[in-house]
């Protein structure tokens, strides 16, 4: 899905990963497997990006492609599976969120290099990408559009590991939250592993499972090109392995995963998304020895 976005090419993320040898990473560690395949998603030319609010853009179309990501990923945790969701832009965590959040309570840690904070109320651009962790948490006018919502993610629970572009709005936001966010600065004093490690006490405590999003332009874009808002100053190749093992560790407490805003038309050679696989593999357990 690129509905949530402004630049065309992150619908193709997905297909992406899969060329990147996602399917064979997986069975390379052992760990079994099924695809689901895509959702079907719109497209933008074909809708009017304004039909239900001028700020918050395809939020008609956005609504019924997280609809039914929620009922895939609810379905998935209901069998004891993992969902591991692919994308498309940030918007698709309203989804998993929603899904992961169903008959469960929900802490979740969020990479990357934006807070995703904005509501149709403080957006600059009206890009839904930016919005989703408002939108579960139900903050502004969000309150009022339950599909939206994840009832039982609490802001005390909800992390943020990597800051380094954040609106003034959000910025106030958070600190009048709850919510904590560890920016690139925590992580350049103390050490990804040491941030990592507290991000993954608060959202564990006292909840069912964690939901875990990570999204591609929290690396430096020396590291990875292929995303839609790359941000200077991001974490290194070895940093983000560290971190995403540190997740490992934890996997007990895992409930859903995904991958976002990798786009191959922004990207050399597919590296973003093979970076992304290679991510994925060490949250799920590979190690070098």
């Amino acid at each position: 899905m690129d509905l949530g976005a402004d630049r065309r090419g992150v619908d193709m993320g997905p297909s992406a990963l899969r060329y990147a040898g996602l399917a064979a990473t997986l069975d390379s560690i052992g760990r079994s497997y099924t695809d689901a395949g895509d959702l079907s998603v719109s497209h933008a030319e074909e809708r009017d990006p304004e039909t239900r609010d001028p700020r918050a853009k395809y939020l008609d179309e956005i609504e019924s492609v997280c609809g039914r990501l929620a009922d895939e990923v609810a379905d998935a945790v209901a069998t004891n599976d993992l969902p591991l969701v692919l994308g498309g832009d940030h918007s698709i965590a309203i989804g998993s969120l929603a899904g992961s959040a169903r008959e469960a309570s929900l802490g979740a840690i969020w990479f990357d290099a934006h807070s995703d904070v904005n509501t149709p109320e403080t957006t600059p651009s009206g890009n839904v990408h930016g919005m989703p962790l408002a939108a579960a948490l139900g903050w502004g006018s969000f309150a009022d559009t339950p599909w939206a919502n994840a009832p039982t993610l609490r802001e005390e629970n909800v992390v943020l590991v990597g800051l380094r572009s954040v609106d003034d709005p959000e910025r106030e936001r958070i600190r009048e939250s709850d919510v904590t966010a560890f920016t690139m600065s925590d992580i350049d004093e103390r050490g990804v592993v040491d941030v990592t490690e507290d991000a993954l006490d608060i959202a564990t405590r006292d909840v069912d499972g964690v939901h875990v999003s990570l999204d591609l332009d929290w690396l430096d874009p020396r590291h990875a090109p292929g995303v839609g808002t790359p941000v200077r100053g991001g974490v290194t190749y070895r940093e983000a392995h560290s971190a995403l093992e540190t997740v490992a560790e934890r996997e007990s407490m895992l409930r859903s995963l995904e991958v976002v805003e990798a786009n191959p038309i922004l990207d050399s050679h597919n590296e973003t998304a093979e970076l992304g696989v290679e991510l994925l593999a060490s949250a799920l357990g590979k190690r070098v020895l």
